[in-house]
Formats: C-alpha cells, structure tokens, sequence
C-alpha cells in the first residue's frame, strides 16, 4: 500500500532539510507532500529550489493555517494511506512502520499516535520547561472531552500523528484553518462511526525558544470545535 506523507510547511528552514531526509529514510512505498503556507523564514525558496522526484508541492498565496495546509496536501494525495507529519522534529517518521502497519493488515481505518503510551511525560520532565506541562495538561483536557463527547477511547486527541485510509479522510469534509484540524478530524471520523485505534510514538518536545507554534487561544478554540461538531456536521 503506498503511503502519502503530507507536511505542512510554515517558516521551518532550521529543520525541513532534516525531517525531509528522515521521512526518506523510510523504506515504504510513499510520496511526500508539502504543502507551504506562505513560509517567509526561507523555507518557501529552498522548497522551490528542491530537486526530489517523490515530492510534490504546493504553494499557498498567503498564510491560511496548518489545517488549511492540510485541506490543500488531501487534494494532491495519490496514496492508499495519509499520514501527517509536522515539519519541526518533534516526531519521529521510523514510527510510521507501526503506525501503518493495522491499515495494512485490515485491523484499523484510523490510526493516532500516542505520546502518552509513549511515555510523553518523561520527556517533558526530561526538557525541565513548566511550559511543557501547560501544553500536556491542555492536551489531557482535550482527550477527556473528545471521550467524553464521543466516546473516543483514546489517550492522545492532540498528536500530530493521525494517519487514515485516503478514502477515509478524502470524504471528511474538513473546515478548519488553523490548528483545529486535530479536533475537527477526530470528532468528524468518530460521528461517521470509526474506532481510533492507537500506537506508541516517540516524542521530542522542543521549546518555546526553539519556534513551538500553539498557542494559548488554540487550545480554546480546540475545545469549541470538539463541541461545535457534537451538534453540527
């Protein structure tokens, strides 16, 4: 089954070279999508000037937000099996041969990637920032709420790493824009009826210095958008 890796791309030219050499690394049949949302660090000039066969790309007019990268990445898919990928190192693509593989064999539709079952914690204690537990603690929330609301049995709501059958994600009709695609995905598939089955993942949590994006408004509008869509489709 080939696996379409979408990256959404936003002022990043400290570690796209690096991640990109990563997610080749893998040995699965793949193409790689990056989608630029308007990067203005250099990471839009050195993607133009990349010379790859398996990379296709795409180039937004303006910054729209990472949910909109993503909206933009689903239009170009070709693959059996999408896979989303940050483009700042905190995760790791030799976790995508676990990730894939309940697809693979018919045992899932839907697949996260868990921090949590992969010992998240430790790592934040390990980066020594009280910063790191406001984001652990708003990801908890968002996991009890996305449960609560729709009985998703997870641990991880907020990770990066949610990987579907294109088929799946291709019929979703998604409206986020910026970070609330997390929310937004994981409330749309469960309404339509699809277990999220889980899977260990590393984690490498950088600092705020080192460029972290969310911020404090987004996790508001995170927990909006997972009752919004309790009641609207």
């Amino acid at each position: 089954m080939k696996i379409s890796v979408i990256i959404p791309l936003y002022n990043e030219n400290g570690t796209i070279e690096k991640l990109l050499k990563k997610v080749d690394s893998v040995k699965l049949d793949k193409e790689i999508i990056i989608v630029d949302d308007y990067s203005t660090d250099g990471s839009r000039e050195w993607l133009k000037n990349l010379k790859a066969k398996n990379i296709k790309k795409v180039f937004h007019d303006k910054n729209y937000g990472k949910g909109m990268a993503i909206r933009s990445g689903i239009k170009e898919v070709s693959g059996d099996i999408v896979i989303i990928q940050d483009a700042d190192l905190e995760y790791d693509p030799n976790d995508y041969y676990e990730l894939v593989k309940p697809i693979q064999e018919g045992k899932a539709e839907v697949v996260y990637g868990s921090r949590i079952l992969g010992n998240l914690i430790k790592n934040l204690r390990n980066k020594h920032t009280e910063a790191y537990y406001e984001y652990y603690y708003g990801g908890r929330i968002l996991t009890l709420l996305a449960n609560i609301l729709y009985n998703a049995k997870i641990t991880d709501e907020p990770t990066c790493y949610k990987v579907f059958k294109a088929d799946i994600i291709k019929k979703i009709n998604l409206k986020c824009k910026r970070f609330e695609f997390c929310p937004e995905v994981t409330a749309k598939v469960r309404k339509m009826g699809y277990k999220i089955h889980e899977i260990p993942i590393k984690y490498n949590p950088r600092t705020l210095s080192e460029g972290k994006k969310i911020k404090f408004r987004d996790g508001f509008e995170a927990v909006w958008t997972l009752i919004k869509y309790r009641f609207v489709n």
